[in-house]
């Protein structure tokens, strides 16, 4: 039995949440994972997964045995790759998770730049607004808007996103347009509640320096960024959101920016990745052109006018 690979079929299960889809992901006869796992339990003398017609969960023994699975394997992953070309030309499968937003605005639309630069590698990206458990799920690397909450991860800060306050046309034809934050008498929001924690948003504003939170009367509350916006784009009220997220809606006329003298607060945005990934040089290549990618001129990070 080949150890090393029967822990690499073990936490694909235990990743991918079946022995089908691990087979499949790493192109070996269903039957051949089976025995894997029957061998390296046999080898231990403990069961590692719990099986039945529905599911697969670890055993205590086998949620013990997983952590250190993934990190033996990321060691010898890496010290193989500083002994070959892969140091150069770094190659194999990185999973990557960020908001829906950014991945569809910003990184996918450049991503032709990284593939170019490193076409051995091989990206698995998921789209979307919730926070992943990126042992459990297997994941390399996320990007997260916000301060990090996780402190067991590495975080390489990326950018401090602008962001802006918007209504639809058809609001302020309703609603006179405010100038003041007195002006938002009257008025009301779309409130953005996370899906992760339930906690709601309200709107935030920068006056003196000092961070102001306004709560206003709403009728629709929201758990997605897109929904968010869709929300705001059928009158329901005023949103705050990083400005790439609706570039286009305020170049198109769908959205119009208000309160521009008293903006939100920038969002910062961070890369993060568990400690055991530090020495990937998949992942440091990816995120070092996320930093090169925030830099560059011409994407929407920044409000076209702030200065930046």
């Amino acid at each position: 039995m080949d150890r090393f690979n029967a822990m690499r079929v073990f936490t694909r299960i235990v990743e991918l949440g079946g022995f089908a889809k691990a087979a499949d992901s790493l192109q070996l006869p269903r039957a051949s994972v089976t025995i894997l796992i029957k061998q390296l339990e046999a080898h231990l003398g403990v069961q590692l997964l719990q099986r039945t017609t529905r599911q697969i969960s670890l055993t205590l023994d086998g949620a013990a045995y997983y952590p250190r699975c993934v990190r033996l394997l990321a060691d010898l992953e890496e010290t193989e790759a500083v002994l070959s070309a892969a140091r150069h030309n770094p190659k194999g499968l990185l999973r990557v998770d960020m908001p829906a937003g950014v991945g569809r605005l910003i990184v996918i639309p450049a991503l032709p730049q990284f593939t170019a630069r490193y076409p051995l590698i091989e990206l698995e990206i998921g789209l979307n607004d919730r926070p992943v458990d990126l042992i459990r799920e297997g994941v390399d690397c996320v990007l997260r808007g916000g301060s990090p909450l996780d402190e067991s991860l590495v975080a390489r800060p990326l950018v401090v996103l602008d962001q802006v306050t918007c209504a639809s046309p058809d609001y302020l034809q309703r609603h006179a347009a405010p100038h003041t934050l007195d002006d938002l008498r009257g008025h009301r929001m779309v409130e953005y509640v996370s899906s992760n924690s339930g906690k709601r948003y309200g709107l935030e504003f920068v006056v003196d320096g000092q961070v102001r939170s306004v709560d206003l009367p709403k009728q629709v509350a929201v758990n997605s960024a897109d929904g968010y916006l869709a929300a705001c784009e059928a009158g329901y009220g005023l949103v705050q959101t990083p400005y790439y997220h609706v570039a286009r809606q305020l170049q198109e006329g769908r959205l119009c920016e208000v309160l521009r003298e008293v903006p939100p607060p920038g969002m910062p945005m961070t890369a993060l990745y568990p400690p055991h990934r530090q020495l990937s040089r998949r992942v440091r290549v990816f995120v070092d052109w996320l930093v090169e990618l925030c830099t560059q001129p011409g994407n929407d990070f920044y409000r076209k006018d702030s200065g930046h």
